[in-house]
């Protein structure tokens, strides 16, 4: 055959004449989307997604992978148009895919830690690989395990069959193995220096995880904290029974081992100009935390013996014990409003929360709360104070009671006052723990902007300021939020400052999309057919009597067995190959929806019976690949198509198991699955040609 000369996206080119479209653009340089195209299979067409405009003619588009080229054809292979029906493909094909990529529960890590892996490594007794597996994510496993108010725990499917896997706990138990096994964190190495400087204002959680991704990376960081040790609100603003000194120091000191300079009793706006910084660096972070108290907003609160929640916890912290007396008021709902309260106890002092709303509003974790009614503190319900005035006894609290209305922008039924149901409480000290605020006087003079809220203005995916090079993390950015929050921020800000300091465009972290199987009530039953039912293995915990006088950590940590007992409870939800999905990566490229279509969706079914292979028939997308490669590859007839049209399956025909066919395992139809709907068992992974 003779050579065809076309013209691709305005390139010229020659190619041998009976060639495809699709061999063309490859051989120019373009990458053609295609799911259900194999160079062994004959042509099929099904999924449409490397649909390409032929210049002339109707104008239509037209499959690449079968439309053959001719003399002078011009091409067009990537427009807006053509992205566009790609897109459109794509939506059509995942709205009958039901499948996960991610596990629900690392879908809802703030910190998007690899969950399944590091469980998977416990159960192989691998507790050290775990500890570095975490690390890629978060640096602080072992601070996290303490305190993590657990999201990951809420989605977990295991909830579906008894309990949530004991999620949290487990990466204390890997960090405290590690620090038993080796007397410190493991750290990687870093990359060579260079020669960029970037100053971090904050030494908290995310200020510090900014601070070690970019010291992988290379470059010199410099942090400024105004207190004498880091942790910020992890140590500052949760007690010692909850969350160790030393358990700080062996994770924020890694840091500086690994060589972050760290200048503490260092403020700045005080002892160093923001501006200053700005000079002197090549970037700057801001990650200064939440560190002001939210206003009670009711007469009196700045009369003797009233406090507030960050700064009691705070002086707790450095040692101090600040003379609340012994029946002591706290204000608030939330963990902070607990941990108040049960230091309070634990300084002798009787402790009365007084919530505006019930239980079921309080942000604070459920389990924190009943380990605070444990100890005794004491908590009335819909009662807020309206005016605080000194009394003999202290602090006179003239309180009123309250009843839920209609929810209010927090979704929460705002309380209303109940008329004439006034009332007062005698108390020693009162304690606000109603929130947070940043306290901004310190990078005024960086010129960045501020919300409504007071909080430092950022592009929410790259957490970039209003001003270049100059980006904010943590608190400052989403008001007061979880700790996990801060590190996971953190570490995708240092992935933008990298960029920034490589000269690249700043896009942020990429975010790979995501199928999802639906919310934990949706999920179809049959995904947890015949697990049997494993009690969830419970935190042992020092005596209540103990406990309550002392700031000695509370929990004391799970042994080796029982820890690979609860690892097991995992039930290994989410894709073996999403990192590796034709389907995912070409999703993420064209920004498809999901839910663009709406309507009834496949079920999940499932075949395991053979030894080699197993079948995720509720993956696919009916390409048929899979099909043709058993058929024209190998010269069996294993897999069928199955029904008609909605209802049409890639399965062994007649009801069948594939164990019961003449399937012997050679992968070929593995190899050209685009979803991971027929996958070779973990097992059998490694000696496959996949």
């Amino acid at each position: 055959m003779g050579l065809v000369n076309v013209k691709i996206n305005g390139i010229d080119t020659k190619i041998e004449e009976g060639s495809t479209i699709l061999q063309a653009a490859t051989q120019v340089g373009f990458e053609v989307p295609t799911l259900c195209h194999s160079d062994n299979l004959e042509h099929f067409t099904s999924c449409f997604l490397c649909a390409v405009k032929v210049e002339g003619g109707r104008g239509n588009l037209v499959p690449s992978c079968a439309t053959k080229v001719r003399e002078g054809m011009s091409v067009t292979v990537e427009s807006e148009e053509i992205n566009e029906s790609r897109r459109m493909a794509l939506n059509l094909l995942l709205s009958d895919h039901c499948g996960d990529c991610l596990p629900p529960c690392e879908d809802a890590c703030p910190a998007s830690i690899d969950i399944r892996g590091f469980l998977a490594l416990v159960r192989d007794e691998k507790e050290l690989e775990a500890a570095k597996l975490i690390r890629e994510k978060a640096p602080f496993p072992g601070a996290l395990g303490r305190v993590c108010p657990r999201p990951c725990e809420t989605a977990c499917r295991r909830n579906r069959v008894e309990d949530s896997v004991s999620i949290c706990y487990m990466k204390r138990y890997i960090s405290d193995t590690e620090l038993e096994e080796l007397g410190e964190a493991q750290l990687p190495t870093c990359a060579p220096p260079t020669g960029k400087k970037v100053a971090i204002i904050g030494a908290g959680p995310a200020g510090m995880s900014a601070a070690y991704y970019l010291k992988l990376e290379g470059h010199e960081v410099t942090v400024f904290e105004a207190h004498e040790k880091s942790g910020g609100m992890m140590r500052y603003g949760i007690p010692y029974y909850r969350l160790t000194d030393q358990t700080l120091k062996d994770e924020f000191d890694a840091i500086e081992r690994l060589g972050v300079e760290v200048r503490y009793n260092t403020v700045v706006g005080k002892d160093i100009m923001a501006k200053k910084l700005e000079a002197d660096y090549d970037s700057i972070i801001i990650a200064i935390g939440a560190q002001g108290a939210s206003s009670m907003r009711v007469e009196g609160e700045d009369s003797k013996g009233v406090y507030s929640g960050i700064d009691y916890l705070g002086k707790l912290a450095e040692g101090q014990e600040p003379d609340i007396g012994d029946n002591v008021v706290v204000v608030g709902g939330g963990n902070t409003a607990i941990d108040v309260a049960r230091s309070a106890v634990r300084t002798g002092a009787k402790a009365t929360i007084l919530y505006r709303r019930t239980r079921a509003e309080m942000p604070a974790s459920s389990f924190e709360i009943d380990e605070a009614i444990e100890e005794g503190v004491e908590i009335r319900f819909l009662a807020a104070p309206v005016k605080l005035e000194e009394s003999g006894a202290g602090v006179k609290v003239s309180c009123i009671r309250m009843e839920l209305g209609e929810p209010d922008a927090s979704g929460r039924r705002r309380p209303v006052p109940v008329k004439g149901s006034e009332f007062e409480i005698e108390a020693s000290a009162v304690i606000s723990a109603i929130g947070q605020k940043v306290v901004p006087d310190g990078i005024i003079d960086t010129g960045v902007g501020l919300t409504r809220w007071g909080t430092v203005q950022t592009d929410p995916k790259t957490f970039m300021t209003d001003r270049p090079g100059i980006f904010a993390c943590g608190d400052c950015q989403t008001g007061a939020d979880i700790a996990v929050r801060a590190v996971g921020n953190g570490r995708r800000t240092a992935y933008s400052v990298n960029q920034y300091l490589n000269g690249e465009e700043v896009t942020g972290e990429p975010v790979l999309f995501n199928s999802t199987m639906g919310p934990l009530d949706q999920v179809s039953e049959e995904l947890f057919r015949g697990i049997e039912k494993v009690d969830k293995v419970k935190m042992p915990v020092i005596e209540t009597a103990k406990r309550v006088t002392t700031f000695q950590e509370i929990e004391t940590g799970f042994s080796k067995e029982r820890a690979r007992e609860e690892a097991a409870r995992c039930l290994e939800c989410g894709c073996d190959a999403a990192d590796n999905c034709k389907l995912r990566d070409y999703s993420t490229k064209y920004n498809a929806d999901q839910q663009y279509f709406g309507g009834e969706i496949r079920s999940y079914q499932v075949d395991y019976s053979h030894e080699k292979i197993k079948m995720e028939i509720n993956k696919c997308i009916n390409c048929g690949a899979c099909v043709r490669a058993c058929a024209e590859i190998k010269g069996f007839n294993v897999l069928s198509y199955v029904g008609r049209g909605f209802t049409t399956r890639m399965t062994a025909p007649f009801g069948r198991s594939l164990v019961n066919t003449s399937c012997d395992g050679c992968g070929e139809c593995v190899n050209v699955c685009p979803t991971a709907g027929i996958m070779f068992k973990k097992e059998y992974r490694n000696e496959s040609k996949v």
